[in-house]
Formats: structure tokens, C-alpha cells, sequence
């Protein structure tokens, strides 16, 4: 059986991922249940399952324990990583696959110039938006919160 902290932090990521598709939904008034399972959007579920697991240990064993600073260090890192560099990656795709589509239309306005059109695009939404990151951060803080009380209340 898995332990508290992981449970809490697998159940951040469950939850920010199926939260992604009512969000969605208001936004565009389109229910998508791919977004369930895709990456982007909000909230972030990388934020989401970090700060579940960071906020649960400093529930847990204090805000002065070793644990709690190390979880801390991890969470800032994969945060930092979700607003740059994976957003920055997702924005790098995005300008590749355009130069795609350029290029498809340059073909076939010269019929000499040989092109041969890719089978699939980058995946573009790969990073979050820092409201993204932080809407996930607070759905962690909520998520740790919960399961510490219901497990002194156990």
C-alpha cells in the first residue's frame, strides 16, 4: 500500500487533470476529455501533485523539518520547469510547426521545390502559464491540507 504523502500527491494530479475539463468547458463551452490526460492547461497538475505532497509534509512534520525543506526545494524546481522551460519548449513548437505550414504553402506555389509533409505535429501545449501554475499550487495546498486532517481524524 502507498504511503500518505505519495497517495496525497498521486490524488493532487488526479484531481487537477479532471478539473482541467469542466475548466476547459467554461472557457470554450466544449467538453474535451482528452484534457484529462494532456499536458498545459489549468490547473497544473505537476503544481498540483508538489505542493499536495509539500503542504501534507509540512502538515505533518513541521515547517522546520528537513522533510518539509526538501519537498519545498522540489516543488520550486518543478514549477520553475513548468513555467519556463516546458513553456518555453511548447512555444518553440509552436514557431516550428508554423514554419511547417509555411513551407507546405511555399510548395505548393513552386512545383520544382520537393516537400514532404510530416505525419504529425509538435505537441504545442507542453508548459503552463504562471496563473496556471499557480491555480495548481493552491488545489495542492487545499488537497495536503484535507489529508492531513482526515488522517488525525483516522
Amino acid at each position: 500500500m502507498l504511503n500518505r504523502a505519495m497517495t496525497t500527491a498521486l490524488i493532487g494530479i488526479g484531481a487537477a487533470q479532471f478539473l482541467k475539463v469542466p475548466l476547459h468547458y467554461k472557457e470554450t463551452g466544449v467538453w474535451d476529455w482528452k484534457k484529462m490526460f494532456g499536458s498545459g492547461d489549468m490547473p497544473s497538475s505537476h503544481s498540483a501533485a508538489v505542493t499536495s505532497l509539500t503542504s501534507y509534509v509540512g502538515f505533518k512534520r513541521g515547517i522546520s523539518s528537513m522533510d518539509f525543506g526538501i519537498s519545498s526545494i522540489f516543488s520550486l524546481i518543478v514549477m520553475y520547469d513548468a513555467m519556463g522551460i516546458r513553456w518555453q519548449a511548447g512555444q518553440t513548437a509552436i514557431a516550428v510547426n508554423d514554419m511547417y505550414e509555411e513551407l507546405e504553402k511555399l510548395a505548393e506555389h513552386h512545383p520544382g521545390y520537393k516537400y514532404r509533409k510530416r505525419e504529425k505535429e509538435l505537441k504545442e501545449m507542453l508548459g503552463h502559464m504562471p496563473v496556471e501554475v499557480l491555480g495548481g499550487a493552491a488545489l495542492g495546498v487545499l488537497i495536503g491540507a484535507v489529508s492531513n486532517l482526515l488522517e488525525k481524524e483516522a
